[in-house]
């Protein structure tokens, strides 16, 4: 099934180039279902390469999903057009009163700062507090999970000896989760962060649970015990390339950093990527959407309890 975008997006060109059903805003109108609202709040600073990354794995599901885009209006957004701003992003003003079966809250390069030292953190908090009564579940990526076990449960973050970057095993602590629902026992996701949570401080809240772990990057998944909130600590969503492009970056700003583990081939930044995590990415979004999405969310979306 697709993934409703607005007709003139320039990722549909994009997922449509790689054979992936997109549907038009006008085709969709043509359908008598209701299709599942998703907001995705873009924190990232290449919003068109984060924008078609969500977008490709949010689309390749049995469901209709109807996208809309946000942004934090305290932060000023050098890295894209500020007319593709203007024509697809909306502000939390504009959809403060709406309804979501769906979010995700996509990870930032600001993880370095206190939290509270982020410009737009005071936004941020509103809007995560917004998403107890108006969002059914929520989906917070790499810093976007620092933020969110930070602002809902206390969790602290910690910074690393360096950064972590590459592709790394990790195991299920609950393999019964239907999150994990058709996973290998032991799968590979990329990470690329200089901080991290800890295992034992989300051990210690009873309001959470671990699902996943890594022996080399630490916790990757946890949700809370009402399955309303889900914190992803890695990037799923990455495309081949962008860890690859994020290691060639450093090089250039003369950083010295180290290859991103079990990434390239023979560890040789003069080959190619080696991608050994895009079936268990796409199966961990398709789980999400499938399991605590669409098969819990009321269908009058006004039913949606605060939690």
């Amino acid at each position: 099934m697709p993934i409703k975008i607005p007709d003139s997006l320039p990722a549909r060109s994009i997922l449509e180039g790689e054979n992936i059903f997109v549907m038009t805003e006008y085709r969709a109108l043509h359908q008598d279902i209701r299709p599942l609202k998703m907001l995705i709040l873009n924190l990232m600073p290449t919003k068109l390469d984060t924008e078609a990354q969500l977008l490709r794995k949010l689309s390749n599901t049995p469901l209709q999903v109807e996208i809309e885009l946000l942004r934090t209006i305290s932060h000023d957004s050098k890295n894209t057009n500020p007319e593709h701003l203007e024509t697809f992003y909306r502000s939390y003003d504009e959809i403060r009163d709406n309804r979501y079966d769906g979010m995700i809250i996509t990870g930032a390069p600001v993880e370095r700062l206190d939290f509270e030292q982020v410009d737009y953190w005071e936004e941020l908090c509103e809007i995560m507090e917004w998403t107890k009564s108006n969002v059914h579940s929520t989906l917070h990526i790499c810093w976007g999970a620092q933020a969110g076990l930070y602002y809902h449960y206390g969790i602290q973050k910690y910074d690393l000896p360096k950064k972590l970057s590459g592709v790394f095993s990790h195991t299920a602590e609950k393999p019964n989760s239907p999150l994990f629902r058709g996973f290998n026992d032991v799968f590979y996701m990329p990470h690329s962060r200089y901080t991290e949570v800890r295992a034992e401080d989300i051990l210690a809240n009873d309001k959470l649970e671990l699902l996943s772990t890594s022996p080399e990057a630490g916790v990757f998944a946890v949700k809370s015990e009402n399955n309303r909130r889900f914190f992803i600590t890695g990037h799923p969503e990455y495309d081949a390339d962008t860890l690859a492009k994020e290691y060639f970056r450093d090089v250039k700003k003369g950083l010295n950093p180290d290859i991103p583990t079990n990434y390239f081939e023979d560890d040789d930044p003069e080959k190619k990527p080696v991608i050994i995590w895009r079936s268990h990415a796409q199966l961990l979004y398709n789980n999400w959407l499938n399991y605590y999405v669409y098969q819990t969310t009321p269908y009058d979306l006004s039913g949606i309890d605060k939690d």
